[in-house]
C-alpha cells in the first residue's frame, strides 16, 4: 500500500514511478536521442516490410527472376535529366537493377549484420568476462592477454585476415566483426563484476549457499547491465560500419547481395560517370550509424547517474 502511495505520489508530482519510466524520462530530455531513435525505428521498419516497400526485385535469384530492367541501364536519378519517376534513385549498370530497391533490402543486411555482431558477441563476452572476473587466477590472466593480443591489431585488419582465412562471405564477415568485438564486452563485463564480487549482497549470497552459476547470472550479471547496453547500442553502428568497410573491399557480403558496403564496392568504378550510384549506400550508412550513436549517447546519459542533466 506504501509503495503503491509512494507511486501515485511520484507520477502526480511529474516524476518517473519506475526504473524504466525513469530512464525514458531522462532519454527523453534529449532531442537528439529521441530523433536518432525515431531514425533508427523507421529504417527498422524499412527492413521489416522490405518485400511490400520495394518497387522492385533487388537482384535476380529464385523467387526473384525480374530484377535487372535492360532498358534502364545506368539510368540517373528521377531529377536528373534522363531520369524517370518509375526509378527514383536510378538504375545501376548491372542489368538496370533498382537503387531504391536494392537499398531497402541493403537495410535488412546491413542491420542484421550489426545485430548479429552485438548480440552474439555480447552474450559470449558477458559469459568469459563473469567466468574471469569469478575464476581469476590463471584463466583470468590467460583471457585478457588473448583480448589484449585481438585489441592490438587494428579493427579492420584483423577482419581482414580473419575473412581471407574463412573466404570472402556474408557468414564469415559477421564471424570476423564478432571476434574483432569480442574484447570489449569482455573487459566491460568483467570490470562490473570484480566491483559487484566485492559488495556485500554478493557476500550474503555466498553465506547462504547460492551456486556460482545462479550467483553469477541471476544476482552479479543484473547489476553490470547498464554499460553493457550502452556498448551494445553503439557496438551495432560500429559492426555497420566495419561491414561496410569489408564489403567495400571486396571481402564482405558478395556480389548480388545489397549490403550497403558491397553496394559501394560495385560501383568504384563509376563513381565519377554515375555518383548517384555511390552517394545512396553512402548516405544510408551515414544516417543509420547517426542515428545509433545519438541514441546511445542518450542512453549512456541516461542510465549513468553521473552524466544525467539536472
Amino acid at each position: 500500500m506504501a509503495a503503491d502511495t509512494q507511486a501515485s505520489a511520484a507520477v502526480a508530482a511529474g516524476q518517473p514511478s519506475s526504473a524504466v519510466a525513469e530512464i525514458w524520462h531522462s532519454l527523453k530530455q534529449n532531442k537528439g536521442a529521441v530523433a536518432g531513435l525515431v531514425v533508427l525505428v523507421l529504417i527498422v521498419l524499412v527492413a521489416i516490410f522490405a518485400p511490400v516497400l520495394a518497387p522492385y526485385a533487388p537482384y535476380n535469384a529464385p523467387g526473384w527472376p525480374d530484377a535487372g530492367h535492360p532498358g534502364h541501364v545506368g539510368q540517373p536519378p528521377a531529377w536528373v535529366e534522363g531520369g524517370s519517376w518509375d526509378f527514383v534513385l536510378g538504375t545501376d549498370k548491372t542489368g538496370g537493377r533498382d537503387v531504391l530497391s536494392r537499398l531497402i533490402y541493403g537495410a535488412r543486411y546491413s542491420l542484421g549484420i550489426g545485430l548479429t555482431v552485438m548480440l552474439v558477441s555480447m552474450v559470449i563476452g558477458s559469459v568469459l568476462g563473469l567466468l574471469a572476473a569469478y575464476i581469476g587466477g590463471w584463466f583470468d590472466f590467460g583471457l585478457m592477454r588473448l583480448m589484449d593480443m585481438i585489441m592490438s591489431i587494428p579493427d579492420l585488419v584483423l577482419s581482414m585476415v580473419i575473412v581471407a582465412i574463412l573466404e570472402p562471405g556474408l557468414g564469415p564477415t559477421v564471424a570476423a566483426i564478432t571476434i574483432v568485438f569480442l574484447p570489449r564486452y569482455v573487459r566491460i563485463v568483467r570490470a562490473a563484476a570484480l566491483a559487484e564480487l566485492s559488495k556485500d549482497y554478493v557476500t550474503a549470497a555466498k553465506v547462504v549457499g547460492v551456486k556460482p552459476l545462479r550467483l553469477l547470472f541471476r544476482t552479479i550479471l543484473p547489476n553490470c547491465t547498464a554499460p553493457l547496453i550502452v556498448q551494445a547500442t553503439l557496438g551495432v553502428s560500429d559492426a555497420i560500419l566495419q561491414a561496410a568497410a569489408l564489403g567495400f573491399l571486396g571481402m564482405g557480403a558478395q556480389p548480388p547481395i545489397p549490403e550497403w558496403g558491397a553496394m559501394l564496392s560495385d560501383v568504384r568504378q563509376e563513381i565519377q560517370s554515375a555518383p548517384w550510384l555511390a552517394i545512396a549506400p553512402g548516405v544510408c550508412i551515414l544516417v543509420t550509424v547517426v542515428a545509433i550513436n545519438l541514441f546511445g549517447d542518450g542512453l549512456r546519459d541516461a542510465l549513468d547517474p553521473k552524466l544525467k542533466r539536472s
